[in-house]
C-alpha cells in the first residue's frame, strides 16, 4: 500500500451521492454542509462553475459535482436532498453541489484499491482510490484536485 493510501485509510470521510455513484471527501476538509440556494452566475466561467455565493462574509465559488466529475444528467433523486458541501484546502473554500449527503466512512487499510483504469491517466483526476461500500464502492476524492486549487505552497 502506498503512503497516500495509508493516509487515506486512517481518515474519516464524508460520503455523498452524485447520480448513482458514491464519492467521499476527507472530513478534515469539509467545513460544513448547507442547503442549496441562490447563486450569482459568473459570465465566462468554466462550465462546471455554477456561480458564487456569500457565506458569512466570504465569496465562495460553487462547482457542479456532476459536471466536474464528468457525470451525465440531472439529479434523479429528491431535489430536497441536494446540498452544498463546503470544502476547504488551505485558505480556499469551495462549494460542491451534490445530489445527497451520505454517511461518515472510514476506509481502513484493507479496503482501499487504486482508482479504476481510465481516470488515472488524466492529470487532473481527483479520485485517490476506491473502497467497497454497501454492495458498490465509494470513490475517495482529492479536494485540491477536485477544486483545481494550487498546492498550499503555491497559494501564498
Amino acid at each position: 500500500m502506498t503512503t497516500i493510501q495509508n493516509l487515506i485509510a486512517d481518515e474519516r470521510w464524508l460520503s455523498f451521492r452524485l447520480g448513482a455513484q458514491m464519492y467521499a471527501a476527507p472530513l478534515t476538509q469539509v467545513s460544513e454542509v448547507i442547503r442549496d440556494g441562490e447563486l450569482t452566475p459568473v459570465p465566462g466561467a468554466a462550465d462546471d462553475l455554477l456561480g458564487i455565493r456569500h457565506l458569512r462574509g466570504r465569496i465562495v465559488p460553487v462547482l457542479d459535482g456532476r459536471q466536474r466529475l464528468g457525470l451525465p444528467g440531472e439529479n434523479e433523486g429528491d431535489p430536497a436532498d441536494v446540498r452544498l458541501v463546503m470544502l476547504s484546502y488551505g485558505p480556499h473554500l469551495v462549494g460542491l453541489r451534490v445530489d445527497a449527503v451520505g454517511d461518515i466512512v472510514t476506509p481502513g487499510k484493507a479496503g482501499i484499491t487504486p482508482p479504476p483504469p481510465g481516470g488515472a491517466d488524466r492529470k487532473d483526476d481527483p479520485v485517490h482510490g476506491v473502497m467497497p461500500w454497501q454492495g458498490g464502492f465509494v470513490a475517495l476524492l482529492d479536494v485540491r484536485q477536485l477544486c483545481r486549487l494550487p498546492l498550499e505552497s503555491e497559494a501564498a
